[in-house]
């Protein structure tokens, strides 16, 4: 069965930086699960598994306009450092959820503590903004995805 919008699909993945450094990868885990045309990866990995079939390898450079999107510096900030009292550790370099101004859970960056002025600089941007992204992917399985799944999403099954 060719990979179409509704299917679920399995991949395994391994994602190289510009240096060719491994910064994430699905092969020592289960494969990534999800439901074609639903937007739940990226756009360029997306349309690059539209047509294939299980048991498909290949390579591919996706610009970051088509990955995680450019840096957008206005979605770094300065906040209170209370902000973080319920948290056992910060660090530079934690990634943590926060509550955004729209009351939704934000996944943040600790990228600056000022312990003297009491205040954390966080960064909103994916980690992976702004970079050209290098994966090698291999389609694990294909399949029409379930009633449930289209409803519910992948959890459903």
């Amino acid at each position: 069965m060719n990979i179409c919008n509704n299917c679920y699909v399995e991949i395994h993945y391994t994602l190289h930086n510009e240096a060719q450094e491994v910064v994430d990868s699905s092969r020592d885990a289960e494969p990534l699960p999800y439901i074609q045309g639903k937007g739940n990866i990226i756009p360029g990995l997306e349309q690059a598994l539209e047509g294939r079939t299980a048991g498909d390898k290949f390579s591919l450079t996706i610009a970051p306009e088509l990955g995680y999107g450019e840096r957008d510096d206005a979605r770094v900030s300065i906040i209170d450092a209370e902000s973080f009292a319920g948290f056992d550790d910060i660090h530079e370099g934690l990634l943590c959820q926060v509550e955004a101004e729209d009351g939704k859970p934000q996944l943040v960056t600790i990228i600056n503590i000022d312990e003297d002025e009491g205040e954390v600089t966080i960064d909103a941007n994916h980690p992976f903004a702004g970079q050209t992204l290098n994966f090698e992917v291999e389609v694990m399985r294909v399949r029409e995805a379930t009633e449930a799944e289209l409803r519910d999403g992948i959890d459903a099954q």
